[in-house]
């Protein structure tokens, strides 16, 4: 896998988001159109493309956040302009879900929270 792209309405807008969440920077900006952040350690990069119409329904694909203090993570996340969701829970796994500012769905994994 190359990439994972995410579709919104303001690529540079949301930038500003998933380089703090992730701790990279734009490594290319198409003209605000298309940009693609650098790969944050262990990672693959991430693209953020303009798209007309407005997110509708569940993201089919998601990011995915992991760490041993998954409670921290969900803050500094929320911190940064993320919205809390819901929290789920089965045998082994539990993980929160959020959304970016622009309302595309991640998780955090990890730790009890």
């Amino acid at each position: 896998m190359g990439m994972i792209t995410i579709d919104c309405a303001d690529p540079r807008g949301l930038a500003e988001f998933w380089t703090a969440a992730l701790g990279t920077t734009v490594a290319q900006d198409y003209e605000g159109e298309f940009l693609v952040l650098a790969p944050p350690e262990g990672g693959l990069p991430l693209g953020l493309q303009r798209v007309p119409e407005p997110r509708a329904g569940k993201n089919r694909v998601h990011v995915d956040f992991g760490g041993d203090d998954r409670a921290a993570e969900v803050k500094r996340l929320v911190e940064l302009g993320a919205k809390e969701v819901a929290e789920h829970e089965v045998p082994g796994l539990a993980w929160t879900v959020l959304t970016d500012p622009e309302g595309n769905e991640f998780c955090v994994s990890g730790g009890e929270h």
